[in-house]
């Protein structure tokens, strides 16, 4: 299956740099979302989780989404973070980012929601909104996992819910559940989990991924290649020749990033340049050691070709 949506290709999510006091670097942070959108980005997500949204103030929110679509200026299309820890919480937010003109929102459920609460939820920030709504399907302790049939649903009946970012388990066969179910109310499906499925995501109908923003470039390689594939007789988005060895080439970088998480993206950004330092407010993340910061250099070396110097 093919798709055709508002929104596709790779949308990176910038970090949110932080100085040595652990207050955030504004700078950094404006160069992080310049850097995405010069290497190619077709959209840019924040604030999220890769950005340590939960470990923001509410104000410090607001702030890096209005400093994203500053940024951005028009450039591609922003996907603003509402995710909250109650349906009040991300109904504030989904005012905030339609008053300063994000293009749509992203929300994971409050944690420990189900039922008629997740439901309410969505039909609350859609009605609040008035912009194209994104389910972003996590799984715990991230998120709770939304039921495949109550999206099925919710996409069908709620009006602005045409979207589903799937990153919970199996994400390529929900995929195929979703199309196959939802038929024309699903409007667009991406993954996550730094675009680690991506190739099989693509066949199945995706129409972008949501990683991290530290190796945009890398990323955008790899999507021209899947894009440059077209359709087979079945009506599956074909995987390139080309594609599959660019991502077979990422792979160590999307091993790493899968043990140290928002540490390894800074990491990333940290020895690229582009951030001063690689701080995180999440004191659960792993931190990278010396022979850490090795590997990841010889990771960076070895992707060169995908990176560009001089973005």
């Amino acid at each position: 299956m093919t798709t055709t949506s508002k929104f596709r290709g790779v949308y990176a999510i910038p970090v949110t740099p932080f100085n040595e006091d652990l207050s955030v670097d504004w700078e950094s942070l404006r160069k992080c979302i310049a850097f995405s959108v010069k290497a190619g980005a077709h959209g840019i997500v924040l604030p999220v989780n890769a950005s340590e949204g939960p470990f923001l103030t509410d104000s410090e929110r607001k702030e890096v989404l209005r400093t994203g679509i500053e940024v951005v200026d028009g450039a591609v299309p922003v996907v603003a973070g509402v995710s909250g820890a109650s349906t009040a919480v991300s109904v504030e937010l989904t005012k905030n980012a339609a008053e300063l003109g994000a293009d749509s929102v992203m929300a994971m459920p409050p944690n420990g929601a189900a039922g008629s609460i997740i439901w309410d939820h969505y039909a609350g920030i859609a009605e609040t909104g008035q912009l194209p709504v994104w389910i972003q399907n996590n799984k715990p302790p991230t998120g709770p996992i939304v039921p495949t049939a109550m999206m099925v649903k919710m996409l069908n009946e709620v009006e602005h819910v045409n979207y589903v970012k799937e990153e919970s388990y199996l994400p390529g066969q929900i995929m195929t559940q979703l199309f196959d179910e939802a038929k024309g109310a699903v409007k667009g499906i991406m993954g996550g989990m730094g675009g680690r499925y991506l190739v099989d995501e693509y066949r199945r109908g995706s129409c972008g991924t949501m990683p991290a923003g530290h190796i945009t470039d890398a990323h955008v390689k790899l999507w021209d290649a899947l894009d440059a594939g077209g359709v087979d007789s079945s009506g599956l988005q074909v995987v390139t020749d080309e594609a599959r060895s660019i991502w077979e080439h990422m792979i160590p970088s999307l091993n790493f990033e899968f043990m140290f998480g928002a540490n390894a993206y800074k990491a990333a950004y940290w020895r690229r340049g582009i951030i001063k330092t690689p701080l995180t407010r999440n004191p659960a993340n792993k931190s990278l050691d010396k022979l850490d910061y090795e590997e990841l250099d010889t990771i960076l070396d070895r992707m060169s070709e995908l990176l560009d110097a001089n973005v």
